[in-house]
């Protein structure tokens, strides 16, 4: 049997998974660009937690495929929406994609949701894997196609 978490320890898991999604994302951007803005830590922590949300509360019955392609979805909107907020509201010009095809109002390209199908697949692993290792909840049997959630 699983036991409820408190109020606080849902506040530190989900501060945990806030950093350990933001530190990964922020270290991508560092690597790809060799520079970041703060809000990319926490644009990546949003996604982390949005991509285990679903993949544990809306997709388990989905396999990792899946899984993946609406998590790049979930990468490619946040990414969208804090574009929209904070470069075109705010003006803090941290990126600008106007210049790639396939753009939507040069703050996301489409061809970068094709490259966060595998982060998206890492995330939903992750995200698995820290729940089992932390909180004792079971770790799912993941399939490629279609998720058996057998717990064991």
């Amino acid at each position: 049997m699983i036991r409820k978490l408190t109020f606080w320890e849902y506040l530190v898991k989900w501060l945990t998974f806030l950093c350990v999604g933001g530190s990964i994302y922020y270290g991508i951007e560092l690597i790809y660009r060799q520079h970041s803005h703060f809000t990319m830590h926490i644009l990546g922590g949003l996604c982390f937690i949005s991509i285990g949300a679903a993949s544990v509360y809306l997709l388990k019955n989905m396999g990792i495929i899946w899984q993946s392609v609406i998590g790049a979805i979930i990468i490619t909107v946040l990414e969208l929406l804090a574009g929209i907020i904070l470069n075109l509201w705010l003006g803090l010009g941290i990126w600008d994609y106007s210049m790639l095809p396939f753009n939507i109002l040069g703050q996301v390209s489409l061809l970068f949701t094709v490259l966060w199908l595998p982060l998206a697949a890492f995330a939903v692993w992750l995200n698995s894997f820290l729940r089992f290792k932390i909180y004792g909840i079971h770790r799912p049997k993941f399939k490629w196609f279609r998720l058996n959630r057998r717990w064991d």
